[in-house]
């Protein structure tokens, strides 16, 4: 049984509803920032404070943020990150554990020609909402599974506006 404790935590049902709300964005916009290429709106999400642990990268968020996007901006043609609802554990009226399932698509090309990286796995982020504003204080990337696909594009070129990329 899940009760409005598990739900909401030290939270009111309202203070909860908005935080889940600031959170989720935050989620979004960091994915957007990612597709998009844009460092700025990546640390959108992030406390300026921030650290991260990808794996092979950890470190400050904003070092992340800008090596990412100007490696993807470099390495792929497009990417595509797909979050999952989260699972968000309010663990004071300030914090809270969240875990989010990932699916992101790389295109990429190279001298064999073009292929989609895919990529599944969970953020683990620790969220702190400091004066009203909830943004990720750590992050910690996992990985699930990956497979790489090579690719004959399905529509010809021009057939769509190219999504923007900073």
């Amino acid at each position: 049984m899940v009760t409005t404790k598990d739900v909401n935590g030290p939270l009111g049902s309202v203070e909860a509803a908005d935080a889940e709300r600031a959170i989720r964005r935050a989620i979004l916009l960091y994915c957007k920032g990612i597709d998009t290429c844009d460092a700025d709106t990546v640390m959108e999400a992030f406390h300026s404070d921030a650290t991260t642990d990808y794996g092979a990268a950890q470190g400050k968020a904003a070092d992340f943020a800008k090596g990412a996007t100007s490696k993807l901006r470099e390495y792929a043609i497009a990417t595509k990150h797909f979050p999952s609802d989260s699972l968000i554990t309010f663990t004071s009226a300030t914090t809270a554990d969240v875990e989010t399932q990932i699916i992101a698509w790389h295109r990429c090309s190279n001298e064999r020609g073009e292929y989609l990286e895919n990529f599944a796995g969970r953020y683990w982020d620790s969220f702190e909402c400091r004066d009203g504003d909830w943004r990720i204080a750590h992050r910690r990337l996992t990985h699930d599974w990956d497979i790489l696909h090579t690719v004959e594009p399905a529509f010809p070129a021009g057939r769509y506006h190219p999504s923007p990329r900073k």
